[in-house]
């Protein structure tokens, strides 16, 4: 079933004039509105003194990161010597190739811009933009399904998907859509979920936690993911460049755990309400 669904999918959404919107553009509308929702109503929650300017002057900041981030993390990493003899590809973003790890370093080096505009600590901005960031990635992913990219390894589970083209006409692992289960829903849920006590855990928290859980989920994904084909496995012949690359996140992810746990920094605003602990809306 889940192979002839995917043979009537068109990446393009739909065209108006010369004007043509894919589905993996707006994924990244979608998925960049709905984090500038998730920002604004735990922000609100939470009593953070932020408006719709800063919640706006955060997103912009992080749009201008991740997507410049994304970009030169594929360059860099996964590019070939076709961006040293055509280095104006580089720029050419309508050809494909993002990396979710220069996305997300981008993006933590936004909050440094976004916390000293609107005056928010960065750890508290960073918990914020985790909160709302899985929906992304969840929309992201699904979009990478419908453009039949990004494809799994070879399987004989029911739920098999035959890609076509370059993949060939084997059914294989629908990769995609488990990121986007657990890369997405479930860290969204979980994040989301965590975010509704008052007063809220400590800075730095949620970003710990989505490190930890992205890069975990991720790693154990890879393993029925292809790798990428320029690069290949890696670290005799079972690693791939995306697991490498999730090491530190689950590292750092774990750090700054540690490093809330021993802090324990209140949010932004919370150090002033008379909540008491354990209190939810």
């Amino acid at each position: 079933m889940l192979n002839d669904l995917y043979q009537s999918l068109d990446p393009i959404a739909f065209s108006v004039g010369p004007l043509t919107v894919r589905w993996y553009g707006l994924a990244y509308v979608l998925g960049f509105a709905i984090a500038a929702l998730v920002i604004w109503r735990v922000a609100k929650r939470w009593k953070i003194d932020i408006d719709a300017d800063a919640v706006l002057t955060v997103i912009l900041c992080a749009i201008i990161g991740i997507i410049v981030g994304a970009r030169l993390g594929y360059v860099l990493v996964y590019g070939g010597v076709e961006y040293l003899e055509h280095p104006l590809e580089i720029f050419a973003f309508n050809h494909g190739g993002m990396s979710f790890h220069g996305g997300l370093v981008g993006a933590l080096l936004s909050g440094i811009v976004s916390a000293r505009i609107t005056h928010v600590p960065y750890f508290t901005l960073a918990d914020l933009g985790c909160i709302g960031a899985p929906l992304g990635l969840f929309f992201g992913r699904c979009a990478n399904f419908v453009n039949g990219e990004l494809w799994g390894a070879p399987t004989d589970l029911p739920w098999g998907v035959v890609f076509g083209g370059p993949a060939g006409m084997m059914p294989r692992h629908p990769s995609q859509l488990y990121e986007a289960l657990l890369e997405g829903l479930v860290v969204f849920v979980v994040l989301y979920a965590l975010s509704r006590r008052v007063p809220p855990r400590p800075r730095g928290t949620f970003l710990g936690l989505f490190l930890t859980m992205y890069g975990t989920f991720r790693f154990l994904v890879e393993f029925v993911r292809e790798p990428d084909v320029q690069i290949g496995y890696l670290w005799g012949g079972w690693l791939t460049m995306g697991q490498v690359l999730s090491v530190p996140l689950i590292v750092a992810g774990v750090a700054i755990l540690a490093y809330a746990c021993v802090k324990k920094l209140p949010q932004e605003g919370v150090d002033r309400l008379a909540v008491p602990r354990g209190e939810a809306d």
